[in-house]
């Protein structure tokens, strides 16, 4: 392997250049995607019935949770492959890699073989009319078939962050997300092919960014060097070592898609108005999560190598780097609420009362920057580090103070107390991580 590949920063200068190097691309690729969502709604925008817009929404929701349920395989992947790469071993970054195909192609086959079942639980799950779901069903049965292609993106995503080339990463998505919005006006209001032309415009655009990111991926790792080994990929103890990781990230991953819909279900019993207005909001949340996450990745790839070379001085200018800017950002985000959220709301909703309750309830996104930041960070250093154990015993104790908050706090303060449980769900996740973040460091001794 090229040294000046895997080499990491040696001055405070080359440690802020290589951050953002890293994260600018995860920010940028992250922020197309709201675009597709977008472009996905204005296609059948205009066909005459609404309920077109309601299925397709009702469909890329039942595939955000299920794909992001296997959001193990993008970061247990970027783990092992972080560390490889930082310990200069090019054969088990190329097995890294393999293993996580592997499992990418077992459980998207899985998806597919047991479409049947899962489609009655999320249509049982998600309630709403027969023409609606009919409708939404349509859009199910075409997508379904994406799941090996959408896995083995992840797989791939993975271990190009692991080897710090997000710019490919960003090369794969802007692929992904261009097809899917260029399809989608030939196949929606060109042919007039409907709720079935979105789904079939997501399904081709996730099979040709898999076949750019195994091209992109395949030219590195010739650069790079090491060998396809058969023995080696499937050499059981590092099997069963990504296994340990991946179900631990999998447990971990349904307790956090828990909490954000148990969020949802409780904001239901608050009334209908109140629901939309935490819904605007909860898209500032999760716009937050775009630009946080690109920092998250960052110090993934650059704890994970430094980890791996068992280099302590290097793990520690990564944290601190990466979190340095992660709070700038976070206080920038925090700005840009305070100045620009009603009129974000105002742009978002038109409807007066729904506009003046998120307005009501803002306060809690200018705070959420400033608390959530430090859960992201933490998660990708116990990400890097491949640390699942913690993060999963984390996550549940998190969850079951958030739950008792919210049976707490909801009776007293309503939406407001909802919305402190939720900043206290951030705290813990952060408090949790943080008390087990000396064995990290410790372990490098």
């Amino acid at each position: 392997m090229d040294k000046s590949s895997t080499a990491l920063p040696t001055s405070t200068r080359e440690w802020h250049r290589r951050v953002w190097k890293l994260a600018g691309p995860i920010i940028l690729s992250n922020m197309s995607v709201p675009l597709v969502g977008a472009v996905d709604t204005a296609v059948v925008g205009h066909l005459p019935d609404p309920i077109f817009i309601g299925a397709v929404a009702l469909g890329a929701i039942i595939f955000n949770f299920l794909f992001w349920g296997f959001g193990f395989l993008r970061m247990g992947t970027t783990g092992f492959v972080a560390q490889a790469y930082g310990a200069d071993d090019p054969t088990e970054v190329r097995s890294t890699l393999a293993r996580a195909l592997l499992l990418a192609a077992g459980f998207g086959l899985a998806v597919i073989a047991l479409r049947g079942p899962i489609g009655l639980l999320v249509f049982w799950a998600f309630e709403g009319s027969a023409p609606l779901e009919s409708l939404a069903n349509s859009y199910y049965v075409i997508r379904v078939w994406s799941a090996p292609a959408a896995l083995a993106n992840y797989a791939v995503l993975g271990c190009l962050i692991g080897i710090q080339n997000t710019r490919a990463a960003l090369t794969i998505q802007l692929v992904l997300n261009a097809t899917n919005v260029l399809l989608d006006l030939i196949f929606v209001l060109a042919l007039g092919w409907g709720v079935e032309g979105v789904a079939i415009a997501s399904l081709l655009s996730e099979y040709l960014a898999l076949a750019v990111g195994l091209v992109i991926v395949g030219r590195y790792l010739k650069r790079i060097g090491g060998e396809w080994n058969w023995s080696h990929i499937l050499y059981m103890p590092r099997l069963k070592a990504l296994l340990h990781v991946n179900f631990n990230i999998f447990v971990r991953t349904l307790c956090l898609i828990f909490a954000f819909f148990y969020f949802t279900a409780q904001g239901t019993k608050l009334g209908e108005i109140t629901l939309a207005a935490n819904a605007i909001l909860m898209h500032l949340q999760y716009f937050l999560a775009y630009g946080l996450d690109g920092f998250a990745h960052a110090v993934e790839a650059l704890a994970g190598g430094a980890y791996g070379a068992r280099n302590r001085s290097a793990f520690r200018a990564a944290v601190r780097v990466t979190t340095l800017w992660a709070l700038v950002v976070a206080g920038v985000y925090t700005l840009l609420y305070a100045t620009l959220g009603t009129t974000i709301i105002g742009i978002i909703t038109g409807i007066e009362s729904v506009r003046l309750e998120a307005v009501r309830y803002l306060p809690w996104v200018l705070l959420s920057p400033i608390v959530s930041v430090w859960s992201y960070q933490l998660d990708g250093i116990f990400i890097g580090t491949t640390r699942p154990v913690e993060m999963r015993n984390g996550m549940l104790l998190s969850l079951l103070v958030y739950l008792i908050a919210t049976w707490q706090l909801i009776p007293l303060w309503g939406n407001h107390g909802l919305w402190l449980s939720l900043m206290i769900f951030m705290v813990m996740r952060a408090l949790t991580l943080g008390l087990w973040f000396g064995r990290i460091e410790r372990s490098m001794e």
